[in-house]
């Protein structure tokens, strides 16, 4: 090949000479920076880099085709997503340096980071959840009615993922205006794409889901542009979902420590030939667009902006640990409104027309019908949610008042529906995602604890989503419908759980869960909703999230639970004769330490009841902070009462036998009589 071929064909359709240069002092922009970047590696300045030479031609040409205030998802090899929406090179540096004056104040590392600023969304390690994100982003866009397309990436290994499966299908029935932008380098990671998967094509999967497909040259810059600008603007007038197959080859390894050794050298000739920087680069010059002079010159500006940059970023110091700070990030700061917080009525209900004697759950279907009216913005999403009502009737007639957009029915997609929440946060709204049975979050967990969870602490974005869980045994109903893994989350920063005991609070804390801007898990139990009534006020109120309630007063013993176990307490209790204060925490994360201290300081006798399973639970927690904080106002030691520790059996004997109500009596009697 000569010095002057081109292996590529360029088309420049209508573009004018001044937008083919601009995107080619885009294309070279990222590849300098990697060129800079690979040193630093060596150098020890940059701890990991994901190179993307040989793909720079579908960030660059996708992210110039959107508009500027659309947003993109990107991944590892998207450099040019960045550079291509001006991020400030200094900034950007800094991040990858771990510098407090990056996007994560140094607590995520290389494009695990977004902006809004310049409608990014950075992301996280396990590559498909993102795709779900960007649908909800397109979801908002559609609410609002503005003309928007969204742009997400996924490499061809990531694909594999169930994430991509629920991200396409929920955007093809809702038709969400997102371009899936498909990065087909041939390998995921060492993995040919042969061992990957057994079709030939991308866009053979685009008509499975009832969408669009297309394919295109990946290093040719102008086919991208061209092609993604064609989409974009249809996609704007006419809402859908379109996945683009985009045929490239990264030229280093997936990250820089694993080489590329795993690559038949002939394959690494054939596309090092059709290079998208080197490639474009000629054709401009063979076409007179694009002069030596001028050639040399942007290299120079380029190289001195990442050298002004570099001189920045090193300025700044590794940034210094407050642990104050760090505790206080992992959640966006929220004052609750005290004029709002309502204790449960006294007496006896029905005494004026503000306050109604309400099931448990209607409590739970009036809290929410009470937040959607206070916030228009607020969509609720769930398995038959909409006409149906809900497999418990909970959001019966909403659709009616609400309509289906703010009501949706989704797929069965667990994660996709989380990570539309997390979408929809990005865009200012609200979000509920109600889990059929609370089993079934084991399919979107990696969306509520690393993406939901993390989001605020790593880059600003709050998540600001519910997630309601109807849970517990007692229905005979086996292990995949009746667990309680409440404990699960509690282990989770970022997140908040409540779990309401009374229909009072099963109101005030599910209103109090939208008001709070941070993700909230909320535990329903099943076997409360039509056993037990109290009352309830009609106006919207909230119960803090984070204090617990003394539900019964006595000087014998302190029983700390929650949910379920309050009416177990109270109910041994009184067929005992003991008398116990009865302390309900109501929220789990973060739980009420000091009203726990004053029980304790109190009676000396603690018992902690919970129908979770006992290793693991949330009681064995408390149980050591009470050790640690309060051990010389104990008379007895601390006992714990719990589930057994096994699956939940279906047979009612069975299931009678692993719940813990004759083990709670009999650890009652014991710690009185200690």
């Amino acid at each position: 090949m000569t010095p002057t071929a081109v292996a590529l064909q360029f088309d420049r359709l209508d573009l004018s000479n001044e937008t083919l240069l601009h995107l080619y002092q885009h294309l070279l922009r990222p590849r300098l920076i990697e060129e800079k970047m690979l040193i630093l590696l060596r150098q020890g300045k940059v701890s990991k880099w994901f190179s993307g030479i040989g793909q720079e031609a579908i960030s660059v040409g996708s992210t110039l085709a959107l508009e500027a205030d659309e947003y993109i998802l990107p991944l590892h090899r998207n450099l040019g997503v960045f550079t291509g929406r001006e991020v400030p090179l200094g900034r950007l540096f800094a991040q990858w340096q771990g510098k407090r004056t990056g996007f994560t104040k140094g607590r995520d590392r290389s494009f695990h980071f977004g902006t809004n600023e310049h409608h990014i969304v950075g992301m996280i390690s396990h590559l498909g959840p993102q795709l779900a994100v960007a649908g909800g982003i397109a979801l908002a866009d559609l609410l609002d009615q503005k003309a928007k397309v969204t742009l997400t990436y996924s490499g061809d290994g990531g694909a594999s993922e169930g994430d991509f499966h629920e991200a396409l299908n929920v955007a093809a029935v809702w038709q969400l205006p997102v371009i899936f932008m498909i990065e087909n380098n041939g390998y995921g990671l060492s993995t040919p794409s042969n061992e990957q998967f057994r079709f030939k094509s991308f866009v053979d999967k685009g008509p499975a889901y009832g969408m669009e497909a297309v394919q295109v040259d990946g290093n040719n810059v102008l086919e991208v542009y061209s092609t993604v600008k064609r989409l974009a603007e249809d996609l704007r007038e006419n809402p859908r979902p379109v996945l683009v197959e985009a045929l490239t080859f990264r030229m280093r390894g997936h990250e820089e420590a694993s080489g590329t050794k795993y690559v038949p050298q002939s394959l690494m000739e054939e596309w090092a030939a059709k290079d998208p920087v080197e490639n474009y680069e000629k054709w401009l010059l063979q076409e007179g667009i694009l002069s030596q002079t001028a050639r040399q010159t942007i290299r120079e500006t380029i190289k001195a902006a990442i050298e002004a940059g570099l001189q920045e970023a090193d300025a700044e110091p590794m940034p210094t640990a407050d642990v104050q700070e760090e505790l206080a990030d992992m959640y966006r700061p929220f004052t609750p409104d005290a004029s709002l917080h309502l204790s449960p009525p006294k007496g006896k209900s029905g005494e004026s027309k503000e306050v109604r004697e309400l099931r448990f759950i209607d409590a739970i279907s009036e809290g929410l019908k009470q937040s959607m009216q206070r916030y228009p913005d607020l969509v609720l999403m769930g398995q038959d949610i909409a006409d149906y009502g809900g497999v418990f009737k909970i959001t019966e007639g909403f659709v009616a008042e609400f309509g289906k957009a703010r009501v949706r029915n989704t797929p069965l997609c667990e994660s996709a529906i989380v990570g539309a929440g997390l979408g929809l946060s990005i865009k200012g709204k609200k979000s509920m995602v109600e889990m059929q049975f609370a089993d079934f979050v084991t399919c979107g967990f990696n969306q509520i604890v690393n993406n939901l969870a993390k989001s605020h602490y790593r880059w600003g974005q709050n998540a600001d989503v519910v997630v309601r869980m109807p849970t517990g045994a007692g229905s005979a109903a086996g292990p995949f419908h009746s667990q309680s893994n409440e404990a699960w989350f509690t282990h989770v920063p970022g997140l908040k759980v409540v779990y309401p005991s009374n229909p009072h609070d099963a109101k005030g804390l599910l209103c109090a869960a939208f008001e709070d801007p941070n993700p909230v898990m909320y535990f329903e139990h099943k076997m409360l909703y039509r056993s037990l009534s109290g009352p309830v006020p009609e106006a919207y109120y909230t119960t803090p999230i984070g204090q617990a309630a003394l539900v019964a007063e006595g000087e014998e013993l302190s029983i700390i639970t929650y949910g379920m176990g309050v009416r177990w307490a109270l109910q041994v209790c009184q067929d005992l004769n003991v008398s116990a204060d009865i302390l309900d925490l109501r929220t789990l994360l973060p739980w009420d330490e000091e009203a726990v201290r004053k029980t304790v300081e109190k009676n000396g006798r603690v018992l902690i009841l919970h129908e979770d399973t006992l290793t693991g639970g949330i009681g064995g927690e408390i149980a050591a902070w009470i050790a640690e904080n309060c051990f010389e106002h104990l008379d007895a030691p601390v006992r714990r009462v719990a589930s057994l520790d096994t699956a939940i059996p279906f047979a009612p004997p069975l299931e009678a036998a692993f719940l813990p109500q004759q083990r709670l009596r009999e650890q009652v009697m014991a710690l009185q009589t200690y």
